[in-house]
């Protein structure tokens, strides 16, 4: 089964996270599926996307019961931030959100145009807790969103919110009753606007993202072997 699932219809893509028995939790198979997905529908002749989760939650963060993958450190790095970068590139995308949105999750995330929050939704950046660096240019993004005070309360405390919080910070458009219907009616109704990802484009100009995603990859790399991030991941793995 694939970790990710792509569909196509009125000039809308459908986007779906697809590892709902570990909550979408990122793992690398998740990352090459994602970003294989992502280029199908850069291909593809669509004018709007939804990008969604299986199961109970949109995406849990990174799976840190899955093994750390050996290799080169910087090259697994900068494909996680390549989600961001294809992201940014496609037409606009709208991201429905259910459940837990944390950590690399929130990030996706932010790496989408709009975000629509179910009321189940819950957000948070807990890397600094588990001696981790934030990515997918949430250290530019956030900001844009909540402002930088809430941005820094955000990441250096972790801290859960809620989605009615998240609306009231402008960290999502708006919480809706069912996330998924609403995602579809938003993205179709931009698909239906002939100028909107150059209205996208114009929008994000003077959002540079890659001295941001460079810089969190150079954090990443500094955290990724200390011994906080050894015990955290460990402590996880113990868990039940």
């Amino acid at each position: 089964m694939a970790s990710v699932e792509v569909s196509r219809a009125g000039g809308v893509a459908r986007i779906w996270l697809n590892r709902p028995e570990r909550l979408n939790a990122v793992a690398p198979v998740l990352v090459d599926d994602l970003l294989a997905a992502l280029d199908e529908v850069a291909r593809a002749d669509v004018r709007a996307v939804v990008l969604a989760g299986r199961g109970r939650a949109f995406c849990a963060g990174h799976d840190l019961k899955e093994p750390t993958p050996e290799g080169d450190s910087r090259a697994r790095l900068e494909r996680l931030q390549d989600v961001t970068r294809r992201l940014r590139a496609l037409p606009p995308v709208v991201a429905a959100v259910h459940g837990y949105a944390i950590g690399a999750g929130a990030e996706f995330a932010l790496g989408c145009d709009l975000i629509l929050a179910a009321e189940d939704a819950v957000f948070s950046f807990p890397e600094t807790g588990l001696g981790l660096s934030v990515t997918g240019a949430a250290s530019r993004l956030l900001p844009q969103l909540v402002g930088p005070l809430k941005a820094k309360e955000l990441v250096l405390l972790g801290e859960r919110i809620d989605a009615r919080e998240a609306a009231r910070l402008g960290l999502v458009n708006a919480v809706v009753p069912d996330v998924h219907a609403a995602a579809a009616d938003w993205a179709s109704r931009i698909a239906q606007r002939p100028s909107a990802k150059l209205a996208k484009r114009a929008l994000d100009a003077g959002t540079d993202l890659e001295a941001a995603l460079e810089l969190e990859v150079s954090h990443a790399l500094i955290t990724e072997h200390t011994p906080e991030v050894a015990r955290a991941t460990e402590d996880f793995r113990g868990r039940g």
